[in-house]
């Protein structure tokens, strides 16, 4: 790159643009990272105020993600609480020192930040019961993700993702995540005999949210929110103390995976590789859909010249497999996705994915080590109004914006009935399939698309996945495949 074209020649200073959101956009549209190769701060990206908001969101996320799959872990295997919480820690201290920093904000600022994957924490249980083995399960998902990578099968199956499938697929996880969300909020409150909280937590929601949409400032609502939310539940008398003192977590992998200490599983056999295939590949699966969603929110945010700075969808697989393999062996329980809690709000907010990455991991070490943070993140009505304004809400105005006309409608309308039926995989591979056979949504579209492209490799998408759900018994009346060859 010649000196003329680079980053730090083009830069101006802020007081040179008319509005902050046109200092934001130049700077997007100047950025040229380097893909798998150095890239500094003040050389090639700045830092701005703007950063510290989804850095916030990412940590709180992050707590509260990490927190329910190890606990979904521990629970049938009769661990304790104590157990979950040095767990997280060790898992945040290993995403932020060995990969949100290193590859995110250094290597590859095109890869999101390696998270968790939320939609496989209702299977965990049956993995579990299944004889998996977390190690195993970790091995195999990042062995699996690998291939995904190196083959380019996350961007193929990005386009071949028609606008109407993706919009579908945004309305119906934002709607039901949100309404999931308002449920759990009021659970919780209805158990302390204090419903009045959940509503006065949720009615201020709203209202906080409408304004900064109004006010172009959307991307302060989870620190916003989580703040409201916390001191409206206070001032009502809902119940809460620290618990989690400062410490740092065992750092040996030894320790985790030995007979009598950690999980006290041990290093795990071969039949506990067997075991956890089928959902290895399904977990993998899941990714593509998650990761075309993120991307997206960066498509409608930023500028029409910032292609350069959009998500990776290959590289971000690439990452969250090393770090899955990686987090495993040392010993943490975590199952690696995109980020989404980050890479929503950094999205909303006009942000790059390397400066953010940088915060993020300096919070996610203090969070770690100073412990008392963790409390905050995982109290109800600071977790749940976060995940309802940094995650389904945008989720759900995204997938609005994308289902305009009557064709991404019809398709839209089909995956969330899909999804309905079974799961959000099946739906997006199903109506992938129908959408570019041309049966439903534009029909003119399949007709620009390859032979390979139109049918074969959404056939095969499909038909692998579906062979997978029933093996482990994710299709509704049909008992687990898997189970009925044990017995």
């Amino acid at each position: 790159m010649s000196d003329s074209q680079s980053y730090r020649s083009q830069r101006k200073p802020s007081h040179h643009f008319d509005s902050r959101a046109a200092y934001l956009e130049h700077e997007l549209s100047i950025m040229s990272p380097r893909r798998w190769r150095l890239n500094l701060p003040f050389r090639d990206y700045h830092f701005e105020v703007e950063d510290f908001v989804p850095a916030l969101a990412a940590t709180i996320g992050k707590i509260v993600m990490v927190a329910a799959v190890v606990a979904a872990f521990a629970a049938p295997l009769g661990l304790s609480d104590g157990f979950v919480i040095e767990n997280v820690r060790f898992e945040m201290l290993i995403a932020a020192l060995l990969f949100v920093i290193l590859f995110s904000g250094v290597l590859n600022p095109n890869a999101n930040l390696a998270g968790t994957h939320g939609p496989m924490i209702p299977l965990i249980p049956l993995i579990v019961a299944s004889g998996g083995h977390p190690l195993a399960l970790g091995v195999m998902v990042g062995l699996f993700g690998l291939i995904l990578s190196v083959t380019k099968g996350g961007t193929k199956l990005m386009m071949l993702t028609g606008e109407g499938v993706r919009g579908g697929l945004l309305i119906y996880l934002g709607a039901v995540g949100m309404i999931g969300q308002v449920k759990a909020l009021f659970a919780w409150a209805d158990g302390l005999g204090m419903g009045y909280v959940a509503f006065a937590v949720i009615l201020a929601t709203v209202l906080m949210y409408a304004l900064l949409a109004r006010w172009h400032m959307r991307w302060l609502s989870i620190p916003l929110g989580a703040g409201i939310a916390l001191a409206i539940a206070l001032l009502l008398g809902a119940p809460f103390e620290f618990v989690t003192e400062p410490g740092v977590p065992h750092l040996s992998p030894t320790y985790w995976w030995g007979e009598s200490t950690g999980w006290q599983m041990g290093w795990p056999d071969l039949g506990s590789f067997i075991a956890v295939a089928p959902f290895a590949v399904l977990a993998v699966a899941m990714w593509s859909p998650d990761f075309l969603g993120h991307r997206v929110f960066q498509e409608l945010n930023y500028p029409d010249k910032a292609h350069k700075v959009l998500m990776n969808v290959d590289d971000t697989m690439a990452v969250a497999s090393v770090r899955q393999v990686v987090g495993s062996v040392l010993g943490g329980g975590n199952l690696a996705s995109s980020w989404g809690t980050y890479m929503i709000p950094a999205a909303i907010a006009k942000r790059p994915i390397p400066a953010g990455a940088v915060v993020t991991g300096v919070l996610c070490v203090i969070a770690a080590i100073w412990g008392y943070p963790m409390d905050l993140a995982v109290w109800p009505p600071v977790l749940r109004v976060a995940l309802l304004v940094g995650v389904f809400l945008p989720l759900l105005e995204a997938g609005m914006q994308m289902t305009r006309d009557a064709k991404t409608c019809q398709s839209a309308g089909i995956v969330m009935f899909a999804s309905a039926f079974v799961n959000p995989v099946f739906g997006w591979s199903l109506t992938m399939l129908l959408d570019n056979l041309g049966l439903i949504g534009d029909r003119e579209r399949g007709k620009d698309l390859a032979h390979i492209d139109r049918w074969i490799i959404p056939a095969l998408t499909f038909i692998v996945l579906v062979g997978v759900m029933a093996a482990v018994g994710m299709l509704p009346g049909i008992p687990a495949l898997v189970e009925s060859f044990r017995q």
